[in-house]
């Protein structure tokens, strides 16, 4: 099984039925395509999240990226909120502080022409996971940001001590591309990025 995110070949079966393999190189988790859902079912999946953009829960859910961009930005400045989700929360809450910020999303905010713009920061939140080809997604952020941009991720990350098979962040059927630090640090080494920082509450930082 060909890798989604490297394209190595070094990869093998770690779970029962063949659903996730696991790339030596990039050591990147993915299920295999055989176990993908369809367009239908997985939007009908994310509709099922209460995502309402008034909810101080899901604004505190967010609130660690919100905070992250205001402070390395300023309302001048260009971002994008990728896979904005049927509640774009975080749109929602930098609009408030006056920040100019479009947003897309494959099923909720389909315009893709604000995918021919560049940007001084992309941000998506629980997004990178749902992934059906990130090597193509993250050369695409690449392409999006400006020089010296930032792309901010939130999405949980595999450890070496955890035992996947009771991992819970796997079973999320729309979650079909898992990450470690050393993928990102495999990013790196490929110059898609030049930095990468690790920061609290599951947020990762990634500078061209």
């Amino acid at each position: 099984m060909k890798c989604v995110l490297c394209n190595s070949l070094s990869t093998k079966q770690i779970q029962l039925q063949n659903r996730f393999y696991h790339c030596d190189q990039c050591d990147l988790r993915f299920v295999n395509p055989t176990f993908r859902l369809n367009a239908i079912d997985e939007k009908q999946r994310y509709l099922t999240h209460n995502n309402d953009v008034t909810d101080v829960r899901y604004q505190q859910f967010v609130m660690p990226l919100v905070d992250l961009i205001t402070h390395n930005h300023n309302p001048r400045e260009l971002g994008l909120d990728f896979g904005a989700g049927s509640g774009p929360v975080i749109t929602f809450l930098l609009k408030q502080r006056e920040y100019k910020i479009n947003q897309y999303d494959p099923f909720f905010w389909p315009d893709k022409s604000v995918l021919n713009q560049t940007y001084d920061y992309i941000v998506a939140c629980e997004v990178v996971e749902h992934f059906y080809n990130p090597e193509y997604e993250f050369n695409q952020f690449v392409k999006l940001l400006k020089p010296q941009g930032k792309l901010y991720l939130k999405t949980k990350l595999y450890e070496p001590h955890m035992d996947f098979e009771s991992w819970y962040y796997k079973n999320d059927p729309t979650h079909v591309s898992l990450y470690s630090s050393k993928t990102f640090d495999w990013m790196i080494e490929q110059s898609l990025f030049q930095k990468y920082s690790r920061k609290e509450h599951d947020v990762i930082e990634l500078s061209t």
